[in-house]
């Protein structure tokens, strides 16, 4: 039997099926993505595969 999944692992799946789409469009129209990277907001190509990974 399946392990029911938390309210917070539900969020946690929905927030990164979430962003996994927001990078696709972006590769797609090949618009940069604005990241938040060392206190900065930076743009980044998706080009080819993403990856820069965020600890969540």
């Amino acid at each position: 039997m399946a392990k029911r999944k938390t309210l917070q692992d539900k969020a946690l799946l929905a927030l990164k099926q979430a962003v996994k789409g927001v990078v696709e469009s972006h590769r797609k129209s090949g618009r940069p993505l604005a990241v938040w990277e060392n206190g900065k907001v930076t743009r980044m190509s998706v080009k080819g595969k993403f990856s820069h990974t965020a600890s969540i």
